[in-house]
């Protein structure tokens, strides 16, 4: 939710909300307000005595109030349901999908500053949304920009412990390693230990998590090319963005390949609070570990099967598909192979959310992307074909209650295609836009003095004796 209403902004939308009429009744055009000083930390200095007021006021006046109901199921299946996490920076509608401080990732494409006319938006517009809630400026966004170029420096220390690592090691462990290498200079550990007060709290982690955001593009890029480029590392390019010096760093010079980078890292960076990794950097973080400890921890979340690693299970899934039945597969042989996937114990990769019930909106985006610049690739055309055959075989096998595409059925084939072949590396991508969400929120925790996460845990015996005396 964001914290002011403009009307100087509203009037600048407001043509483009009339030709747009799924968002032209949208109260959310009032909600953005455009910022004007040039300095991020300058801003959220003068946004949180506010919202530490509004956290009082919420506590004090409806600390109370109950938010629903916790079944059995619930603990049970996950805490699926449950309502438990105060996340600022996002919110996820099961039917509408992400929200960024209550715009929608159509209208971030709309308002937030881009490379170019009509492009994708930069990484670094969602990062000032994410910590402020308002729509930045293009001067703001290149003063954002130069800012973390500036602190855009990783020590050799942190390239040695990576490289103490089998080359083989996967590359989220090796990742993982390197953050965890960062954190000798967290700022943030160096101010408790002199006993700082708990209410600057957020000032050493605000620059903890530039840094962070700033250096982990740099860590990711090492990575990719000590594994799969035989060690030859390219320095960054500090006339580029976020995004295209992050592709730059990889080893890509397609201005296409830089668009798909920003796009992927905006619409990767934030899910709301209760996915894996999200949860896992902020319940770590509340115990005041610092984002370099926070952060790693959520990698680590990040990294397993049902969560980021999906998206190189689905890439390798639809090779299969093509080695077995060719790129000119028809629906019905697409359909049977479904069936074999499903048959055999496993799952369609790529399909399917553990709170949406539509189509992942980070999908659809991908999905014009791919429209826009590569709509007679064989693998986007497959992932078309896919589109169409698998949510009506997932409805009838009855056990899914989402079968619709999610984020990450459609990211490896765009990859794919711009020569980033090595699906084993994807997930490393995400893991850098998720530093955007999980260390904007973290700045947010300590601005706001959350607590330490203490929920309570009950045995099985527990849940019986229980459900007796009901």
């Amino acid at each position: 939710m964001v914290f002011y209403r403009s009307v100087s902004l509203l009037s600048k939308l407001r043509s483009r909300a009339v030709q747009q009429s799924n968002v032209s009744n949208s109260v959310r055009w009032l909600q953005v307000q455009s910022s004007s000083g040039l300095d991020l930390r300058s801003e959220l200095q003068e946004l949180i005595p506010e919202q530490q007021d509004r956290l009082k006021k919420l506590k004090s006046e409806h600390g109370k109030v109950q938010l629903g109901n916790i079944t059995i199921d619930m603990v049970l299946g996950g805490m699926r349901g449950m309502t438990g996490l105060l996340w600022e920076t996002s919110l996820l509608d099961p039917d509408e999908g992400i929200r960024f401080r209550g715009l929608s990732i159509p209208e971030c494409q709309k308002v937030l500053p881009a490379a170019k006319p009509g492009g994708e938006p930069l990484p670094e517009g969602l990062l000032w949304l994410l910590l402020t809630g308002k729509v930045p400026s293009k001067e703001q966004v290149n003063s954002l920009s130069q800012e973390l170029q500036s602190r855009a420096t990783v020590p050799d220390h942190v390239y040695k412990t990576i490289d103490a690592l089998p080359i083989t090691a996967h590359p989220m462990t090796q990742f993982a390693t390197g953050v965890m290498a960062l954190q000798v200079q967290s700022e943030f550990q160096k101010a408790y230990e002199k006993g700082i007060h708990k209410s600057k709290f957020w000032e050493p982690t605000y620059e903890d998590s530039m840094s962070l955001i700033a250096q982990v593009p740099l860590v990711a890029a090492y990575v990719y090319r000590r594994m799969y480029k035989n060690g030859n590392t390219i320095a960054k390019d500090e006339s580029l963005d976020y995004g295209a010096n992050f592709a730059h760093m990889l080893g890509f010079s397609s201005p296409d390949m830089h668009e798909l980078m920003r796009l992927y890292v905006t619409i990767h960076s934030d899910h709301e609070g209760g996915n894996v990794s999200a949860h896992t950097g902020h319940l770590v973080a509340s115990a005041l570990s610092d984002p370099y400890l926070s952060f790693a921890a959520a990698l680590n979340g990040l990294a397993g099967p049902l969560h980021g690693l999906a998206n190189q299970e689905v890439l390798l899934w639809i090779k299969s598909v093509v080695e077995e039945c060719g790129e000119n597969i028809s629906k019905e042989q697409l359909k049977d192979y479904v069936w074999k996937t499903l048959n055999s114990g496993k799952v369609v990769p790529g399909f399917g959310h553990g709170v949406l019930r539509k189509t992942d909106p980070r999908y659809t985006c991908q999905r014009e992307f791919a429209m826009k610049h590569l709509p007679e690739d064989p693998l986007f055309q497959l992932v078309s074909k896919l589109y169409e055959v698998v949510p009506p075989v997932l409805t009838e096998l009855g056990k899914v209650k989402n079968p619709w595409p999610n984020v990450d059925a459609h990211s490896g084939v765009l990859l794919n295609y711009y020569g980033l072949t090595e699906a084993r590396y994807y997930t490393v991508l995400f893991g850098v836009s998720r530093a955007l969400g999980i260390c904007s929120q973290l700045i947010w925790d300590r601005a706001l003095g959350l607590p330490l996460e203490r929920p309570k845990s009950v045995t099985m015996e527990w849940l019986e004796n229980h459900c007796k005396k009901a």
